[in-house]
């Protein structure tokens, strides 16, 4: 747990004094929702932080991260050679897919067949499995990436007997509110989903990526397995230097 590594910290930084706040949040709503804490894995959220935060964040024990640039993510691991899992939380191009095989543990954004075709074609190049989360747009939002809810279960159908690709659960984005409790709905529906689709399907899918700063207390008491939080660990970020 972070709390025990903080212990060896000779002083607190921002990164941190936050880190320990998300911790006590976390905490609190497994606690709230009758879950254990160790059925919720946080991922650092890292996009356009530099390696320097990261080690940061390693100090409290912090080992998942999230990116959402391949290229970023691969200018990171080129630096940090240390034993960390890394997700690929954001917008996937197909011609990026050739660089994640043994660099990313899990790919949380495939939302349409030629991306997963690809996932599957450059994974079995390297005999390997790629562990994915279907995307979902559950407030049907123009602006966002994510198949519709209502698509979920026919493409889903279309991708699971992929013999490279395991299908790990659902991802969504909830919109951004000043209010957390508006995306309760999201969530909750979120779960659902995934329960109706693993009942029609016959299949096991376990894991929920939903919840990130502004809302992650509400995902989880939904069911999150995943949340995902940046801004609430790292601060606001820049992206004014950051590769596509």
């Amino acid at each position: 747990m972070i709390k025990i590594f903080l212990k060896e910290v000779f002083y607190m930084s921002q990164i941190i004094e936050n880190l320990e706040k998300v911790e006590r949040n976390i905490e609190e709503a497994c606690n709230e929702s009758g879950r254990k804490r160790d059925e919720v894995t946080l991922i650092a959220v890292s996009k356009t932080k530099p390696v320097e935060d990261i080690r940061e964040a390693m100090k409290c024990g912090i080992k998942i991260f999230g990116e959402n640039k391949v290229q970023e993510l691969r200018e990171k691991t080129e630096i940090i050679k240390e034993s960390l899992e890394w997700h690929m939380i954001g917008h996937l191009q197909t011609n990026k897919v050739k660089y994640l095989p043994g660099m990313v543990y899990m790919i949380h954004s495939v939302d349409n067949l030629p991306l997963a075709n690809e996932i599957e074609k450059q994974y079995r190049k390297h005999n390997m499995i790629a562990k994915i989360l279907c995307e979902v747009n559950m407030a049907h939002e123009d602006t966002k990436y994510g198949l519709a809810p209502e698509d979920t279960l026919d493409f889903i159908k279309q991708i699971k007997d992929l013999t490279h690709i395991q299908i790990e659960g659902l991802m969504t984005i909830a919109p951004a509110t000043e209010y957390p409790e508006d995306n309760r709905q999201y969530f909750s529906q979120l779960r659902q989903l995934e329960e109706k689709i693993n009942i029609e399907l016959k299949m096991n899918m376990k894991e929920l990526s939903m919840g990130m700063t502004g809302d992650y207390r509400i995902a989880i008491e939904e069911g999150a397995t995943f949340v995902r939080v940046g801004t609430g660990i790292f601060g606001a970020r820049n992206y004014a230097n950051v590769n596509t």
